[in-house]
């Protein structure tokens, strides 16, 4: 052996891996060596994930010997591992030419072609190889793949049959036919294809892991929480097991599930993807101290950020508690607006596009957040097409319409609220009224009031979309309306599978949804979008107004008092009650002008965020800007208990561009009037139309500059202010704001005139 080459032979020998690597490299630096060296270091490093350092070695070892079949099939594993596709193939097609025979470059190939999403020349490779060696579960697996990537997943799930029995400890194998099963909605198969896997490997971690998954997704979710608690009963539980049963109890308990996420951390502080599970449940936690519990979650951000860039699927939970503390540079930081939006709407992920129009800025930014509500709504559609539901035949006529809402907020939840006026007085003439709710809570008092009114409530905990749409479609409904858009336990993507000839959307979401199956959005003339281009579906437009109070929440019993704040402490108080999602650092500053423009005012915040200490630092920070100091601004850390609150402020200060809805109504029944500004796209438009209804259009500008002289000119009209707290209240109940019966006969009707022009 050439001695240059010795001590790494020997380090090898050893299991010296790293010390071999350095001197091998140190040794071919020096003068060209034997192919094999090249060949055994490009192995290596690649091994260590150095996939970068392995192509070059391997390239040079080409120079060497270019006829190396075995460095030119290691470089197109190395280019495919940077995901150089093209440059693999190349490579490949190279080691394949010289030796026809040899297996390895086409297993590879298939490989490329599969990353590549090409399932037809992945499939060619695929069938060659299994023509070549029918026994090799692992071709099998890769003809399974490219015909998931062609859409044929009976196929997929056919060879993954294959698969497994030729090879019953071909794990992922077991898991990819899961996910197939998964992926069609058939849940329960996918459950029982995971019991098969494990009768094969009793105890595997993976298999154990996905079968607490399938359980959950199945609707089992007791035996799933019971097979994890007796796993992290044993001191020696795995982190996975504290994962999953922290997500198992997330969305019923998150005060016992925080700590299975922390233990699970505490067990694997390298793994990210429990760093944020934790951070998101934080987020999302309502028990105890609310604030402080964000406070431990953007803490425990900043420390998984250390560890590198958060994951794509949990760049939403960052971006949202970075949001709830108001840590804008973070929010920069993890993503573009349009880059973020765009990978979003791609992964299938609703929920963030909502906190996406709080960042709109300019004009193109509205048709921007329109597109990527088409992208996700494209990426739905395509999914559900491959699934489709049984169509029943149409049912005969008889003269009466059924209409379905959807929602799994018909309870006490704001959709609740404004939606009650439609089951108060429902057209009993004309319609049957169907409703479908998702929600995984008890029962309470509105959503009983509701079932006791319509024909049928059907209240299904736990069901998969495909057999949400299906049981929808089995009602043959002439329309279907979803209230619900994104938010939790909601099931928006139902609507792709057009469950209903007609379908339409209300309430629940301020923008078009996304989905073409939607064929019709309730707006009203006010927040109908001058261009129609801003909106997807066609404006279905009530004749006063989109939404109406119901008096779950809008009665007598919260009382107002008949004093105003400035009377009672000789100052100006402007303040919020709007989500943090909708501040951006613009709006923010025009807040603090208006407080900074009117001498001796303060500044109110009534939000759970307010315990937080890094959303007041944030907070006064901004307002320091502007000259506001700490001494003017109140936080009051507040959830649900919020509506007194509102007897300690003049002057509410609206947000933008995403509008307050439920909270401009709120505010003006306790008799304080809101400044705001009107913008181009729906979700700018939400209270210019409620104070429009509630004859205080006035209050509505169009422009920075009149939003803030709109405030201090208000702020130094101490009459109306006062005449407002005395009188708003009854002049909302004087509008269209608070004409139930009224509003239900239009809503019917306008529902009625749809039907009837399709």
């Amino acid at each position: 052996m050439d001695p240059r080459f010795a001590a790494a032979d020997a380090a090898f020998k050893e299991k010296r891996d790293q010390e071999a690597m350095a001197l091998l490299t140190a040794a071919l630096s020096d003068g060209p060596g034997p192919v094999g060296a090249y060949r055994i270091l490009a192995t290596k490093l690649y091994s260590a994930h150095r996939y970068a350092e392995a192509e070059v070695w391997a390239r040079k070892g080409l120079e060497t010997a270019p006829k190396s079949i075995d460095l030119w099939n290691l470089l197109g594993v190395v280019l495919r591992r940077q995901n150089k596709l093209g440059e693999a193939l190349a490579a490949l097609d190279k080691a394949q030419k010289l030796d026809p025979k040899s297996l390895m470059p086409l297993i590879n190939k298939a490989n490329v072609y599969n990353d590549m999403r090409d399932g037809q020349r992945a499939l060619e490779c695929a069938q060659k190889l299994t023509r070549q060696q029918p026994k090799a579960a692992e071709h099998h697996r890769t003809m399974a793949t490219a015909y998931r990537h062609l859409g044929q997943m009976e196929n997929a799930a056919a060879r993954l049959e294959v698969a497994v029995r030729l090879q019953p400890n071909a794990i992922d194998a077991w898991l990819d036919r899961a996910s197939i099963a998964s992926g069609l909605q058939r849940h329960e198969e996918a459950a029982k294809v995971i019991e098969r896997a494990l009768a094969a490997n009793p105890g595997d971690p993976r298999l154990s892991e996905t079968q607490s998954v399938l359980l959950r997704r199945a609707g089992r979710r007791g035996e799933a929480e019971a097979m994890l608690r007796e796993l992290t009963s044993k001191p020696d539980a795995p982190a996975w097991a504290h994962y999953q049963l922290g997500r198992t109890l997330a969305d019923f308990n998150r005060q016992e599930a925080n700590p299975h996420f922390r233990r699970a951390i505490e067990l694997a502080p390298e793994n990210r993807r429990y760093r944020f599970a934790l951070i998101e449940s934080l987020e999302r936690s309502r028990y105890g101290d609310e604030g402080a519990n964000i406070q431990e979650g953007y803490e425990a951000l900043l420390e998984a950020i250390k560890l590198g860039p958060p994951p794509e699927q949990d760049l939403y939970a960052a971006r949202q508690t970075a949001l709830r503390v108001g840590d804008y540079a973070l929010l920069e930081r993890l993503g573009g607006f349009k880059e973020f939006g765009r990978e979003t709407a791609r992964s299938g992920m609703h929920g963030p596009l909502l906190n996406q129009l709080g960042r709109v800025q300019t004009p193109e930014d509205r048709y921007e957040v329109l597109e990527q509500h088409r992208i996700w709504g494209r990426t739905i559609e395509d999914q559900v097409a491959r699934i489709p539901i049984d169509r029943p035949p149409p049912r005969p006529k008889d003269g009466r319409i059924r209409l379905g809402f959807m929602s799994s907020d018909l309870r006490n939840h704001p959709v609740g609220y404004f939606a009650l006026p439609l089951f108060q007085y429902i057209d009993r003439d004309r319609f049957d009224v169907y409703c479908y709710s998702f929600y995984t809570g008890q029962e309470d008092n509105t959503q009983r009031f509701i079932a006791s009114q319509v024909k049928e409530f059907r209240w299904r905990k736990s069901i998969s979309e495909r057999d949400a749409a299906q049981m929808i479609a089995d009602d043959q409904l002439d329309i279907l309306i979803e209230l619900g858009g994104s938010t939790h336990m909601n099931k928006l993507e139902v609507m792709a599978y057009r469950a209903a000839p007609l379908q339409a959307s209300w309430l629940g979401y301020p923008h078009s949804a996304g989905l073409s199956t939607i064929d019709y959005i309730v707006t009203d003339p006010y927040i109908t979008p001058k261009d129609p281009k801003l909106l997807i579906e066609k404006p279905m437009a009530m004749p006063h107004t989109w939404l109406c109070l119901g008096v779950l929440q809008f009665r007598d019993n919260h009382e107002i008092n008949p004093l105003t704040p400035e009377e009672r402490n000789g100052f100006v108080t402007f303040g919020t009650a709007n989500n943090p999602h909708k501040y951006g650092p613009h709006m923010l500053r025009t807040w603090a002008k208006a407080v900074a423009a009117t001498p001796g005012s303060r500044f109110m915040w009534v939000r759970p965020e307010c315990g937080s200490r890094s959303f007041r630092e944030n907070m006064l920070a901004i307002f320091a800007e502007e000259g506001v100091g700490p001494e003017r601004v109140r936080f009051e850390a507040v959830r649900g208990a919020h509506m007194p609150f509102y007897n300690e402020i003049d002057i509410a200060l609206d947000t933008f561009p995403l509008t307050g809805g439920t909270t401009t109504c709120e505010t003006l029944w306790m008799g304080v009037p809101v400044v705001s500004m009107v913008g181009e796209a729906l979700f700018e438009r939400l209270s210019y139309s409620i104070l429009t209804n509630a004859g205080l259009g006035d209050l509505v500008s169009d422009n920075v500059e009149d939003y803030v002289a709109t405030a201090v000119k208000l702020a130094g009209d101490p009459a109306r202010r006062m005449m407002l707290r005395a009188s708003l209240r009854d002049q909302i109940k004087a509008s269209p704001l608070y004409a139930h019966q009224q509003f239900a006969k239009d809503f019917y009707d306008l529902v009625a005139a749809t039907v009837a022009a399709a």
